[in-house]
């Protein structure tokens, strides 16, 4: 096998594929040491996890020894896998463009790597071959080809396309990447049907001379489970879309057997997905439009209510359509639920009625309910001006003629006179903005200070401070009886009323 033509001549580094991920780097040297210019392997793995991501490199001094590890080492075992050893391309965009790849459907089970490779090798340079499995090793009945030149994967398509390859008609056509497939309209050409209801006696023979008529059958397969027994449903590909149609139109409905056929096109996974996600959100739009005034949040919901005991209290107000009390993975009430009633109107007398009613003890808050995304913009736009405020400048709310000690920003002062105020909801041995709580002794002052306020007495130190929890706020009291009242007033944030300082 000589070198592709896209591999430097120097070049000498081999890529290894499919393996096992217990194989180390050791044990991948060990598998290519019979060639005397080895030079290095490495086993890639996962930068955080360390796991093989099941693929290394084999690097060799010459150019032969590494041709010769192709055909010797391609599609050989390594810990009961099939190893897939193929020229390393550096070059990404020649990985990902798909030039040269081939796609191949409907393969037989017993049609390995080795076996595709000898099925393909006649149409030009084979760089690459797999069939996909299972866990277990069984084949998934498609593979892919990996030629060296786009004429050669083209010669592939034109003259295997359709062929027959141990009794099923296999498939072959261009690779398409995944984000580039497009998924077909209504509208679209198709020769691809997929039929279920089929009898578990019904024979691929039965099933193509009944679809025969219609037009000239590509390939036809009953799907079958582990012990060989059909599962129900079939495939039917057609040479010619008109012909797929009129198969379809004609036998959708008919009977079978037992049964009546359901026929229709063929749909891939991705496509029935989308599909099936459009309709369900249609479907959930429609139901939120339907009960956007009707439906009503309850909260202070008690763990012991039943969404049955939620619908009696509130089936007084009209018609309920649903009730809905939300529990966690245990099944403990989390103390809040849904009722849903028929019409506004209902809704809008429930709230009136109960909002508010003392239920198993507990007063009920009663809303409309919202969306999520509805209710963090009302909540963002209710707070932002609150959060404007915050965020703003300090030291313009701090009256002159006071030392502007503040939070956030303790200063060395404070801590060199070992005064520290303890923050609102901070308790003893927390830590506030990197310094640690002082230990030293705080007496209480004997001085009587109103609801919200601190009063301390340093211990050996005649000044005395006050802290004003609700600003933040530390002021030197010495030489001060009394903070007038209009300054509390003009300070805002403070909570407090009266302040009572002493000498």
């Amino acid at each position: 096998m000589a070198a592709p033509a896209t591999v430097a001549a120097t070049q000498a580094s081999l890529y290894v594929g499919d393996l096992h991920p217990d194989v180390t780097d050791t044990q991948l040297f060990l598998a290519f040491r019979e060639f005397e210019s080895l030079s290095s392997v490495r086993v890639c793995r996962d930068s955080m996890t360390k796991t093989s991501l099941r693929y290394g490199y084999v690097n060799f001094m010459s150019q032969q020894d590494a041709i010769r590890a192709i055909k010797v080492k391609n599609n050989s075992y390594l810990f009961g896998k099939v190893m897939r050893v193929m020229w390393s391309h550096r070059d990404p965009n020649a990985r990902k463009s798909g030039r040269g790849n081939v796609f191949v459907k409907n393969l037989a089970e017993s049609i390995d790597n080795a076996v595709l490779h000898d099925l393909f090798q006649k149409y030009g340079n084979v760089l690459s071959s797999k069939v996909v499995v299972y866990d277990d090793g069984k084949s998934k009945g498609y593979g892919f080809v990996q030629f060296e030149s786009e004429e050669s994967a083209n010669s592939a398509i034109e003259n295997l396309n359709g062929s027959t390859v141990r009794d099923k008609q296999i498939y072959v056509g261009k690779f398409v990447r995944k984000g580039d497939r497009i998924v077909p309209g209504n509208d679209s050409k198709y020769t691809n049907l997929y039929i279920k209801n089929l009898d578990s006696d019904i024979t691929e023979a039965l099933l193509q001379e009944k679809f025969s008529p219609f037009g000239k059958i590509i390939s036809l397969a009953i799907a079958k489970d582990d012990n060989g027994l059909s599962k129900g449903f079939a495939f039917v590909n057609y040479d010619r879309p008109d012909d797929a149609r009129k198969a379809m139109e004609a036998m959708n409905g008919s009977q079978f057997g037992s049964k009546n056929l359901y026929v229709a096109r063929a749909q891939k996974k991705a496509e029935r997905e989308q599909i099936l996600h459009n309709q369900f959100e249609e479907k959930r739009k429609e139901q939120i439009l339907k009960s956007k005034a009707s439906n009503l949040y309850v909260k202070n919901i008690d763990d012991a209510v039943s969404e049955k005991e939620l619908r009696v209290l509130f089936s007084s107000c009209g018609r309920i359509t649903s009730v809905k009390v939300m529990r966690n993975e245990k099944g403990i009430s989390k103390g809040f639920g849904f009722v849903c009633f028929s019409n506004p109107e209902e809704a809008n007398k429930a709230v009136s009625t109960f909002y508010g009613c003392m239920f198993h003890g507990k007063p009920l808050y009663i809303a409309f309910a919202q969306r999520k995304e509805d209710r963090k913009t009302q909540l963002k736009l209710h707070y932002a001006p609150q959060q404007a405020r915050l965020n703003g400048s300090s030291a313009a709310v701090i009256p002159g003629g006071f030392s502007s000690f503040f939070y956030p920003n303790v200063t060395s002062h404070m801590l060199q006179s070992g005064l520290l105020y303890q923050p609102l909801g901070l308790g003893p041995g927390w830590r506030a903005n990197d310094f640690t709580l002082p230990t030293r002794s705080f007496q209480q002052s004997q001085v009587p200070i109103g609801k919200d306020e601190w009063a301390y007495e340093f211990s050996g130190k005649s000044s005395l401070w006050c802290i004003y929890p609700a600003t933040a706020t530390l002021l030197s009291a010495a030489g001060l009886k009394r903070v007038p009242d209009s300054l509390a007033a003009k300070t805002p944030g403070m909570l407090m009323e009266r302040q009572f300082l002493r000498k």
